[in-house]
């Protein structure tokens, strides 16, 4: 029988594991992100396939990290901080298999795009893009140095990402009135702003799972607030 020592070492052991899987999603998620969004902006259809391709290993990684958290609870039946952070992993995995979905939405756009001719925006999709992507990258670093303020932080873009969305929306349904012609084309501009607006929030709801795991605290939908105070 293994003595308390032992027990506490492979407990140690199980829930770095988990934290290292969660930290490969999480990088396989950002590359699929960025990857995205160089196959619109670059034009780069060969890159779009590889996030489609690749999102099979992020469906897979949720589950083995969902199936890691639930070993966890009913073997160790771990508390306090250890407890928090093995409920949030499995709520950040979904988060991070949410962020691959929409980078293949943003991929698949990229595909149909990528057969026409390019179109003369009024809008610089790059500029939500870059928001969008930092957001994941800061709340990933957040995760890996425990840090709640650098979680806030993502809260804070999120209101950019935001008012972007809604300007972005505006100014591409003006250019579906204007140039008829083009609505095709403009529908699937208009639905990749509608996913980096979901993936700014899907970031904000790691941001949240951080300072839930090293403070102890819920702040679903109240993350804005707590920037202010």
């Amino acid at each position: 029988m293994a003595t308390p020592g032992e027990l506490l070492r492979q407990f140690d052991q199980e829930l770095g594991n988990l934290k290292q899987d969660l930290l490969r999603m999480a990088a396989l998620a950002e590359t699929a992100v960025g990857k995205s969004l160089l196959s619109v902006t670059h034009r780069d259809s060969d890159l779009a396939r590889e996030v489609i391709t690749d999102d099979i290993s992020l469906n897979r990684m949720e589950l083995a990290i969902e199936e890691q958290a639930f070993k966890l609870l009913a073997l160790r039946q771990p508390v306090a901080t250890d407890l928090r952070l093995t409920v949030a992993a499995m709520r950040i995995a979904t988060e991070l298999e949410r962020i691959g979905d929409q980078a293949v939405n943003i991929a698949e756009r990229a595909l149909e795009l990528n057969s026409s001719p390019p179109l003369a925006l009024s809008i610089d999709i790059k500029v939500m893009a870059d928001i969008a992507l930092g957001m994941v990258r800061t709340s990933i670093d957040a995760f890996v140095n425990q840090d709640p303020q650098l979680a806030l932080q993502v809260c804070q873009r999120d209101v950019e990402v935001d008012i972007l969305d809604d300007e972005y929306i505006q100014i591409i349904l003006g250019q579906m009135i204007q140039e008829s012609r083009w609505v095709i084309r403009l529908h699937h501009f208009l639905i990749i702003v509608r996913n980096l607006e979901r993936i700014a929030d899907l970031a904000t709801n790691i941001a949240e799972d951080i300072v839930f795991i090293v403070e102890g605290r819920v702040i679903k939908h109240r993350c804005e607030d707590m920037m202010l105070a």
